[in-house]
């Protein structure tokens, strides 16, 4: 159809009605996908900020100073630098730190991964809808941070670290939040101890946790309408504590309040300010990444801007509103109740149904953080920085919702480990805070270079954004290491060891690139064998995997000179991720030729986005031939062969063997200008026979232009019918002999640990185990 739906294609106009609902509807999944944790923060916010020296201010002004920090925080942190500024910095509809430095490494070329081509630019998601620079000369700074490769090592190094503590704030924020939901049952049963309470919440996690490989999808619209539930709630019940204790609380949203607090509690006021951020702690909703209000801007890939916009103004931003005010005129009146004010200000003729729902809150917030610490640590995994690990899909419909074993169970021991250890969400809060505030603070950098660099904003506006944001971030910071002594150490010795992680893998994987690089096998030495490569060509296609997007690789050679016999089609298979958040599938594939058209050698990569997952598709091998004729096609004449008389050209058709009877059912392929006299005849036994799908691909007897094309096509159908082999070199990485002792002891122990530890590459490629040839090679790097 040449008609197309959209306002700004001019074609098809949407109902306006139709948008509205639409809006509507994702501004509703919105609430229990985004805003899960930050709606529990009045559980324990004030709880924390007097925990200290400030507990020994107990008066009206030092109380509505703390609530004055409170809103002018959350306001200007949440409502003008994310609402007003940072969602606008989308990558092709995704947010977060990754989007930010996906764009940093497309438009003012950041990137250090090393297989990046030229042709990557050419991606209809590379630069997107927005500002390019593709065209625009190059600034001095620019020119200045493409030329220093350590200043843009520091900076990937710092995103890594942000990512890290996120991972750090997926451990904390389960504990936090069920352990301050389940205390509130002491309130009530004055006898349960600390122990029991400790018991049951981390029955509580281990139940999470053990759920997690069902996904969120089942489950995923009883989230809204449990923080929905939750928000009303508290917004009302701090409404009713504003009028029944200190309708004058109004007064502390004077900014005034905040000099009088600093110049009255000093270096305790300062100290709190840890505490004071707790407005701030949201995590993010699954398949996506960042903590604190870092969610509104994570979730741009599930949502619009606009939706999120819609339920942050008109829902979350009032009604957390009232709850701190209505807490602080309870606490006016009642300052004794400090460690459990938000339990008991609620009316007592209430006080079960609110618990009930501040404990699914609570689940509901510790989902968000654990599946957003699974898409982080696959987004790692794309730009080489963490080991391979098992990603399965847990929802048809929603692209992105994955599971990660092995990061479950490691979530779940050290969330238990929080939990049992500090027993006391003062202490995890404090910890809890560094984690939070330090990705917000990442953030404002990333988000200033992304308007210098991006946007091609002044350089004036976005150092002022650096400086405004990153002072109040700053300020929090500073209070939030103060901590450290008491419990703040714990993200940070957990960032440091997932960070030893990620650049152990990192270094070692990028040392065997550059060995394979610098020992590329020459084209002289391949033409020399000649077309049979000096050894006997079997019928069939091997797939040889390799990291190299350009030349041959050294573990080439090994496979011929230990090889007796090789296929007869060869094709050098590279799987690679790309600065980009999706990459189309019909843009997925790049074929290229390596040495003459008797040899038949080529080359396919295959691009992934930073948040593309690869599926077990049992068509990749369906697709790599197709694009492969299609290139032979191209190749030979890029002008497409007139049509045939039948109407349809020599068009791809797809049939199952129910349809060989009815011609009237074929599916034209998006391909057919140039896979012109290729057809492909599915043959699909009924699915009741669970049978593997069967491909035949034949050659018309429509006479082709040029004769090399049609045997080159007859050459590479006869190979696939032939069947389909996987190559893959089972390689050793050492160090040399000469090399350091820090260099021994990654490569030889670190990096050799978390290889055996790790899933194979075949696994991870999704290479069927029965069709998989594996020669071992040592690499001294």
């Amino acid at each position: 159809m040449d008609q197309e739906i959209g306002g700004a294609s001019g074609g098809q106009r949407v109902n306006p009605r139709a948008q509205y609902r639409q809006l509507l509807l994702l501004a509703y999944q919105s609430f229990g996908v985004v805003y899960g944790d930050l709606s529990t923060s009045p559980l324990y916010v004030y709880k924390s900020v007097f925990s200290g020296r400030l507990r020994d201010f107990q008066d009206e002004d030092t109380i509505y100073g703390v609530l004055s920090l409170i809103f002018w925080t959350f306001t200007l942190i949440p409502l003008v630098k994310y609402v007003l500024i940072v969602l606008s910095a989308d990558d092709n509809g995704e947010g977060g730190t990754f989007a930010l430095y996906s764009l940093l490494c497309r438009h003012a070329k950041f990137s250090l991964l090393p297989n990046q081509q030229a042709a990557d630019e050419e991606l209809s998601t590379y630069y997107g809808n927005g500002p390019t620079t593709r065209n625009l000369p190059p600034s001095p700074l620019r020119r200045f941070l493409e030329k220093h490769k350590r200043l843009r090592t520091v900076l990937l190094l710092v995103v890594l670290f942000g990512a890290c503590m996120v991972i750090g704030d997926g451990v904390l924020t389960p504990a936090i939040s069920v352990l301050s939901s389940i205390s509130g049952l002491q309130v009530r049963a004055k006898k349960l101890h600390d122990g029991a309470v400790v018991v049951i919440s981390c029955i509580v996690l281990v139940g999470l946790f053990a759920l997690q490989h069902w996904g969120t999808q089942k489950v995923a619209f009883l989230f809204a309408p449990i923080v929905i539930l939750w928000l009303l709630s508290i917004g009302a019940i701090g409404l009713y504590n504003i009028i029944h204790w200190n309708p004058g609380v109004y007064r502390a949203l004077n900014p005034y309040y905040i000099f009088k607090f600093f110049r009255k509690t000093g270096v305790a006021g300062w100290i709190s300010l840890a505490a004071c951020s707790f407005p701030l702690l949201v995590t993010p909703v699954p398949c996506h990444f960042i903590s604190c209000t870092e969610a509104m801007f994570a979730d741009l890939g599930h949502f619009t801007s606009m939706s999120i916009r819609l339920a942050f103004v008109g829902v979350i931003y009032p009604c957390l509103v009232l709850q701190y005010m209505g807490q602080a005129a309870y606490l006016s009146k009642n300052f004794a109740d400090v460690p459990t004010v938000f339990y008991e200000s609620i009316p007592k003729a209430v006080f079960w149904p609110v618990f009930l729902v501040a404990t699914l809150a609570a689940i509901v917030a510790s989902q968000a953080v654990i599946s957003a610490t699974f898409s982080i640590v696959k987004q790692c995994h794309s730009l080489g920085c963490f080991p391979r690990v098992k990603v399965v899909h847990t929802s048809r419909w929603i692209y992105g919702q994955i599971y990660i074993p092995e990061i479950n169970w490691i979530l779940m021991v050290l969330c238990l480990a929080v939990t049992v250890g500090f027993r006391d969400t003062t202490i995890i809060g404090h910890a809890y805070g560094i984690a939070c505030i330090f990705v917000m603070f990442v953030t404002t950098w990333l988000m200033a270079l992304v308007i210098l660099f991006v946007w091609q904003k002044s350089a004036w506006f976005s150092l002022s954004f650096l400086v405004f944001f990153g002072a109040i971030e700053g300020l929090y910071l500073s209070s939030s290491i103060m901590k450290f002594p008491q419990g703040g150490w714990v993200p940070v010795a957990l960032s440091f060891i997932f960070m030893f992680v990620m650049y152990v893998w990192h270094y070692g994987t990028r040392r065997k690139y550059l060995f394979d690089l610098q020992n590329k096998v020459s084209m002289k030495w391949i033409l020399n064998l000649g077309p049979s490569l000096g050894i006997v060509r079997v019928p069939g296609i091997g797939l040889i995997y390799t990291e190299l997007v350009t030349g041959v690789p050294a573990i080439f050679s090994h496979f011929v000179t230990n090889l007796p016999a090789f296929h007869q089609v060869l094709v050098f298979v590279c799987v690679k991720s790309v600065p980009v958040p999706h990459v189309p599938p019909e843009e997925r594939y790049l074929i290229g030729r390596i040495g003459p058209r008797a040899y038949r050698m080529y080359r396919c990569i295959v691009r992934y986005g930073y948040k593309d997952v690869p599926k077990d598709e049992e068509n990749f091998e369906n697709h790599l031939i197709l694009s492969i004729a299609e290139f032979i096609q191209m190749e030979a004449d890029s002008s497409p062969p007139a049509a045939t008389s039948d109407g349809i050209g020599s068009r791809l058709i797809l049939r199952n063997d129910a349809d060989v009877a009815a011609p009237g059912n074929i599916v034209r392929s998006s391909k057919s200008e140039t896979l012109q006299n290729l057809q492909m005849l599915y043959e699909q036994e009924s699915p009741s026979l669970k049978t593997r799908r069967r491909v035949r691909f034949e050659i018309p007897e429509a006479p082709y232009q040029d004769p090399l094309v049609k045997e080159e096509l007859a050459a590479l159908v006869e190979a696939k019918h032939a069947g389909v082999a996987y190559v893959m070199g089972h390689s050793y990485i050492k160090a040399r002999k000469n090399s350091s002792f820090l260099k021994k002891f990654a490569i030889d122990v670190a990096y050799s640990f978390l290889r055996k530890n790790c899933r194979g590459p075949a696994v991870a490629l999704n290479i069927p185990h029965i069709s998989l040839i594996e020669v071992g090679m040592i690499y001294y790097v």
